[in-house]
């Protein structure tokens, strides 16, 4: 089973979550919608969807792993160190939203649920109690980066990551991450290693 987390100005119907789901196939993929702007109310609507996933996994032996795109990553990995998950994949990760998004504070467009919210500072700031301090504590962990990422440095997930998880960089790309197939390939690759250990 997968869980997909989506970015900031996105939604469960995300092009990368669907994609996913359709490389993927017949794994079970599933792509929640959550308010990722609302930090308290994006991880505790993404805490209750984790209860149940990992009951679920753990009573059918199947492996559990957490994408997240974006914010998405950053709130998996927060919330990896929550729960016992088989392994945690960034893409594109927002591991310093405090500094990224503070380029962006201001009025925001959501066009995947038609929604418009104000980004203020302090939303901004309150993503620090989500920071994870130290990640070498055996949570297993891929990122997919791509080094033309145009909103977030890559070399910020290189450097906290290197030697800890296993990155895959890209050439070229972009934040919207353009090797979304190539991700569906090591993703699928790490399921069924995951499959096989378990059974």
């Amino acid at each position: 089973m997968i869980l997909y987390l989506h970015g900031l100005n996105s939604s469960g119907a995300s092009h990368k979550g669907r994609v996913i789901r359709e490389q993927l196939a017949p794994i079970r993929v599933l792509s929640p919608t959550y308010p990722a702007h609302l930090h308290k109310q994006a991880v505790d609507r993404l805490v209750e969807e984790l209860r149940v996933r990992v009951s679920e996994a753990e009573s059918q032996a199947q492996p559990l792993l957490l994408v997240g795109s974006s914010m998405g990553g950053f709130y998996g990995q927060f919330l990896a160190r929550q729960f016992s998950l088989d392994h945690l994949v960034m893409i594109n990760p927002a591991l310093r939203p405090w500094e990224v998004l503070r380029q962006v504070v201001g009025w925001q467009n959501n066009l995947a649920l038609n929604e418009r919210y104000y980004l203020s500072e302090e939303k901004v700031a309150a993503t620090r109690r989500y920071d994870i301090q130290e990640v070498d504590d055996g949570v297993q962990t891929t990122l997919l980066l791509d080094k033309g990422d145009e909103l977030i440095d890559w070399h910020i997930a290189e450097s906290i990551y290197a030697g800890i998880g296993d990155l895959h960089c890209f050439e070229g790309g972009s934040h919207a991450f353009e090797h979304i197939q190539e991700a569906a390939m090591i993703i699928a690759r790490i399921h069924r290693n995951l499959e096989a250990e378990k059974r």
